[in-house]
């Protein structure tokens, strides 16, 4: 019987199809290839066709770049100017200023985030912390948001693996919510919520896809999606910027994992990665805690009953999920 599971994160509930559990293969599709020797803008050599670096991983002065970091040519938001906060009638408005940059995860063309040596991946997850830690200091920014497309589907533009960076003078609203319910759920239990999942998730195995001694990753109980993954850190840690060398690089192996576990499962599918990361202001939270969601983007898309009335429908229980991907070559 298909059953409502309740996300304690966020209040949500999600419809999982148990009837008729899906394999992976039912969600192949075929991605455009990475064709060795092409190029673009975020290429190594191709570096003027983009705006000034911000950040670099680089050897030494003149050794070449790992991963790069420039401001976004098109951002949805401008660096340059004051929030000015103002009320038009009833309505409340300020202007569009925030930072928004490009990680560009490697300088070669044909690679992905899966595909590079783990040492590479603790680049990029590195490059995060850093500008995080670099944008904390203007005080116009409250939140920041990393996020990355993989595939048309995700709604990336540009094959060249990179990810990017939005810093907000507001906190979004899914991390608002979040941050709601996460505080009720401290306020009545003295417990963060976050830890409790981890120790739970730990403690059944049943959805767990892989784990190291500082990172947890598992299909969450109420998946919105199939072959949904989140990774957090076993030790509490609200603010992302607050990790530590050890579970940077730690994570960096936990997220190549995921990553090509679902290569190997899904055929190369299309997703997306968002980092939560807790607000400026609560960096210190007793009950928030950083967290990454990896959301393949598969051919069950949302249709009209989920886009009009917010509930989710899943075929894959979480826990054929995570022993699919459990399963699944690395």
């Amino acid at each position: 019987m298909p059953e409502l599971r309740k996300d304690p994160i966020i209040g949500r509930w999600v419809v999982i199809g148990t009837e008729r559990p899906r394999r992976p293969s039912d969600f192949h599709t075929r991605r455009p290839s990475r064709r060795r020797g092409a190029t673009c803008m975020f290429c190594a050599g191709h570096e003027a066709e983009t705006p000034p670096e911000v950040l670099a991983s680089r050897d030494g002065p003149g050794s070449p770049w790992r991963v790069r970091v420039v401001p976004n040519k098109f951002p949805a938001l401008r660096i340059e100017g004051d929030l000015e906060r103002r009320g038009h009638g009833l309505y409340d408005l300020m202007n569009g200023i925030g930072a928004h940059e490009v990680i560009v995860e490697s300088p070669r063309h044909e690679d992905t985030l899966a595909s590079l040596p783990v040492a590479a991946v603790e680049d990029v997850v590195r490059a995060w912390r850093d500008r995080i830690v670099d944008l904390k200091r203007d005080q116009r920014f409250r939140s920041i948001v990393i996020f990355k497309a993989h595939g048309a589907a995700a709604g990336a533009t540009i094959l060249h693996a990179h990810s990017q960076l939005l810093a907000t003078p507001t906190p979004p609203q899914r991390l608002a919510d979040e941050l709601h319910h996460a505080r009720a759920y401290h306020d009545y239990r003295e417990r963060c919520l976050f830890c409790d999942m981890v120790n739970q998730e730990t403690e059944e195995q049943s959805r767990v896809v892989l784990e190291t001694e500082h990172t947890i990753a598992f299909a969450p109980f109420a998946a919105r999606f199939p072959f949904e993954v989140w990774v957090l850190p076993r030790r509490h840690v609200p603010a992302f910027e607050s990790t530590g060398a050890v579970e940077q690089r730690d994570l960096a192996r936990v997220l190549r994992g995921v990553l090509r576990r679902l290569d190997a499962a899904l055929a190369d599918p299309a997703y997306n990665v968002l980092l939560h990361t807790a607000p400026f202001a609560d960096g210190e939270s007793p009950f928030y805690h950083w967290h990454l969601e990896i959301t393949p983007r598969l051919p069950a898309a949302a249709a009209s009953f989920e886009w009009g009335s917010g509930f989710h429908v899943n075929p894959v229980p979480p826990e054929d999920a995570a022993r699919f991907l459990r399963d699944a070559p690395e």
